[in-house]
C-alpha cells in the first residue's frame, strides 16, 4: 500500500514537472519570437516594449505566473532527482555512465539557467547590471549590454546550455504524462537548435557588427 502510495506520488510530480516545463518551453518561444524583432527597426522594438508596460497589471499577471510555474519545476525536479538518488543506490555511478549528455546535464543546466535568469533581470529588465541602461530604450539595451565580449559569450553559451536542456525534457515531457513513446529525438533537437539559434542570433549578431 505504501509503496503504491509512493509510485502514484513520483507519477503525479513526474506530469507536474511535465507540464510546468512544457509551458515554460512556450513562454520562451514567445520570448525569443520577441526578441528576434530587435533586426527590425529599433523604434518598431521601443514602440513594443511601450505597449507591454502600459499594461501593467497584465504584464505583472504574466511575470507572477511564470515565476509559480518555474518555483512548481525547479521543486518539482529536485524532488524527483532526490528520489531517483535513493532508488539508484549503489548503481547510481552504472546508470549516471549509461545515461546521455543532455540526460545527465539536466540538473546543472537547470541551476546554471536559474542563475542566469537572475543576472538577466538585472541586466536587461531592471539595469542594474547594465553600462547604460535607458528605460524603454530596448533595442539600444540590448546592443550596449551585449557589446562587452564577456556579456555577449555569456549569453550565447546560455543559449546553448538552453538548447541541451530543452532537448532532454522536450524527448522526455511525452513519457511523463503516460505516452508510451517520447517526442521523436530528432524533432525534439530540431526544436531545440531551433531556440538555440533564436537566442544566440542577437549576441552573436552585436557582437560581429551585424546589429548596431
Amino acid at each position: 500500500m505504501e509503496q503504491s502510495k509512493h509510485n502514484l506520488s513520483s507519477v503525479m510530480i513526474k506530469a507536474a514537472a511535465a507540464v510546468s516545463g512544457l509551458l515554460l518551453w512556450g513562454w520562451v518561444v514567445l520570448h525569443a519570437l520577441g526578441l528576434l524583432a530587435v533586426f527590425g527597426p529599433a523604434a518598431a522594438v521601443d514602440r513594443y516594449a511601450l505597449a507591454l508596460h502600459e499594461r501593467s497589471a497584465l504584464l505583472w499577471t504574466m511575470r507572477v505566473g511564470l515565476l509559480a510555474i518555474a518555483l512548481v519545476h525547479v521543486i518539482c525536479v529536485a524532488q524527483l532527482a532526490r528520489r531517483a538518488r535513493r532508488a539508484r543506490g549503489q548503481h547510481a555511478r552504472r546508470v549516471f555512465l549509461a545515461a546521455s549528455l543532455a540526460s545527465r546535464g539536466m540538473r546543472a543546466g537547470g541551476v546554471l539557467l536559474l542563475a542566469f535568469i537572475v543576472l538577466h533581470v538585472l541586466h536587461m529588465t531592471t539595469g542594474t547590471l547594465h553600462p547604460a541602461f535607458q528605460v524603454g530604450h530596448v533595442h539600444d539595451n540590448l546592443v550596449r549590454g551585449l557589446s562587452s565580449p564577456i556579456a555577449g559569450l555569456g549569453y550565447v553559451l546560455t543559449a546553448f546550455v538552453l538548447g541541451m536542456h530543452l532537448l532532454h525534457g522536450l524527448w522526455s515531457a511525452p513519457r511523463s504524462l503516460g505516452r508510451a513513446r517520447g517526442l521523436r529525438r530528432p524533432l525534439a533537437a530540431l526544436l531545440a537548435l531551433g531556440l538555440t539559434l533564436g537566442f544566440a542570433a542577437i549576441p552573436l549578431a552585436v557582437m560581429t557588427g551585424v546589429l548596431r
